[in-house]
């Protein structure tokens, strides 16, 4: 694959999911990342030993695998003078500076936007936050259950109608992921513009407005009707080729033929109940929304006849819009999956094999290949090498406790 941010280098001073992702996205497509970790213990990824639902195994940190992939790793304190000479060393040399440390921390740090382009005038700043650099929350963390699923409307909308709890996110860090890939497209427009203009710009991204936007068309809705998104009573509305249906041996089939009336024929002949094609209930679109609670009944009744296996097969010949509901395993071994790479093999520095899923963009037909996470300060003396420090120098810094 054309590795095209080939030449990008990035400096990171971030920690958790929601950003580091972000240029982990970036060190796939090609670009050098340098990722600052705290001094002592490192990104409190490393630390994490749960995703909350599931225990993290102790042979492959694949939460940490995810958001590292790719980069090289150096620990340094911040609040030491000589450790923020070096992050601005190191910031002169890079084309993006990445953070997610809330405003007041960057204040106390001195690595904020200024500070930065004290050091490098043409880097480009990208923040990511929780709720946004502006308003009264501006300065609080969060999370992506919090930001991006619950206080963005998602939860609600996820939510089947008349529940008394909210759904929660479906997996570890879902928002975060999305959030992340809104970085990395932000950071490359921003990269683009400077090629363009030598203007550099800030990037700004949060959990927040990436959860708004992914509920962009209910909210837009809403506000064109004054109520707010919910799910409707039963999950579905009126199209019966628009729910999904529950095969022999418990298994889901989802369909989405927002053409009911054109679809409809088809289906007929592949569950062999070619006279439905001509009921006059269902004769068209129109007729099939009325008379929808018939139409599922009978089609309840016929996909309950036969096993996931044997749709499989049958539905093979429809030309409608349909899949299986599928857990993570079978997603991954699915067929387009391996097909378009979008699953890709790794090794841990240990040795250790494990699978992540490649970036989902590609360049010239091929996937994205990815490596390993670092290391703790896995690369710090060759960093450190790279603005002109010898050996000693870095001794003498590792006695003072600035690098680790």
């Amino acid at each position: 694959m054309t590795k095209v941010m080939d030449g990008v280098r990035i400096l990171e001073v971030a920690e958790h999911t929601f950003v580091p992702a972000a240029s982990a996205v970036l060190a796939d497509l090609g670009a050098e990342v340098i990722k600052i970790e705290h001094v002592e213990r490192g990104d409190a990824m490393r630390g994490l030993a749960s995703s909350g639902i599931a225990v993290v195994p102790g042979s492959v940190h694949t939460l940490l695998e995810s958001s590292n992939r790719g980069k090289q790793s150096l620990g340094l304190d911040l609040k030491a003078p000589e450790g923020l000479a070096i992050l601005y060393k190191l910031a002169a040399t890079c084309d993006v500076f990445l953070t997610n440390k809330l405003p007041s921390v960057r204040a106390s740090l001195k690595i904020d936007v200024e500070d930065i382009r004290a050091a490098n005038p043409t880097i480009i700043y990208a923040r990511g936050t929780g709720q946004g650099e502006k308003g009264p929350d501006a300065d609080k963390g969060s999370y992506d259950s919090l930001a991006f699923w619950a206080r963005a409307g998602i939860a609600v909308g996820a939510s089947p109608a008349g529940a008394t709890t909210v759904t929660p996110p479906p997996a570890p860090a879902f928002g975060d992921s999305i959030g992340a890939m809104t970085i990395a497209g932000g950071i490359m427009g921003a990269l683009f513009h400077r090629e363009r203009t030598g203007e550099a710009t800030t990037v700004d991204v949060s959990l927040l407005g990436t959860g708004m936007w992914a509920m962009s068309q209910a909210i837009g809705l809403s506000l064109v009707l004054d109520m707010p998104w919910t799910a409707p009573p039963g999950g579905f509305g009126g199209n019966p080729l628009t729910r999904n249906y529950v095969t022999k041996d418990g298994r889901i089939l989802a369909f989405t033929c927002l053409q009911a009336g054109k679809y409809w024929p088809s289906l007929c002949e592949v569950i062999n109940r070619p006279e439905l094609a001509t009921d006059e209930r269902f004769a068209d679109h129109a007729a099939l929304v009325t008379n929808s609670s018939a139409a599922v009944e009978i089609l309840d009744e016929v996909f309950a006849s036969a096993t996931l296996d044997e749709w499989r097969d049958r539905l093979g010949a429809f030309t409608g819009q349909w899949a299986v509901a599928q857990d993570t395993l079978e997603a991954a071994a699915d067929p387009q999956s391996i097909a378009n790479g979008y699953i890709q093999d790794c090794t841990t520095a240990e040795g250790t094999p494990f699978k992540l899923v490649a970036a989902p963009v590609q360049y010239d037909g091929q996937p994205t290949t990815t490596s390993r996470a670092p290391e703790f300060n896995e690369h710090g003396d060759d960093i450190l090498q790279t603005i002109g420090l010898d050996m000693d120098a870095i001794i003498d810094l590792k006695v003072k406790g600035v690098v680790a």
